[in-house]
C-alpha cells in the first residue's frame, strides 16, 4: 500500500473534529494501531480498510487513493449542510 492510504485516513478523521482515541474506539482497535496506521507504519488488513469506508462514508477506491469524485462531492454536501443548520439555529432564535 502507498502513503496515500496513511495521508487519506488521518485527513478523514482530522477532518470530522475526531480524536484519534474516538475514532479507534468506534473503529474497534487500539489509539497505538489508529497512530501506527495515520504514520504509515503498519498496513491495514482489507477488514479494516472495509471498516474504515464505512464509518467515513467513502469508497474503498477514494481510500486507497485511486478516485477522489466522489468525496468531494461528499464534502461539499456536508458544508451546506452545516451552512443550513447554522441558519435554521439562527432563524430559531429569532423567533424566540
Amino acid at each position: 500500500m502507498d502513503q496515500q492510504f496513511p495521508a487519506i485516513l488521518m485527513s478523514l478523521r482530522t477532518e470530522r473534529g475526531l480524536s484519534q482515541r474516538k475514532a479507534a474506539a468506534d473503529l474497534g482497535i487500539s489509539q497505538a494501531l489508529l497512530s501506527h496506521y495515520e504514520n504509515g507504519l503498519r498496513e491495514p488488513r482489507l477488514e479494516f480498510v472495509v471498516k474504515v469506508c464505512d464509518y467515513y462514508g467513502v469508497s474503498a477506491d477514494y481510500m486507497l487513493g485511486r478516485s477522489y469524485d466522489g468525496y468531494q462531492e461528499f464534502k461539499k454536501l456536508v458544508g451546506r449542510l452545516r451552512e443550513l443548520s447554522a441558519e435554521a439555529d439562527r432563524l430559531i432564535k429569532e423567533v424566540r
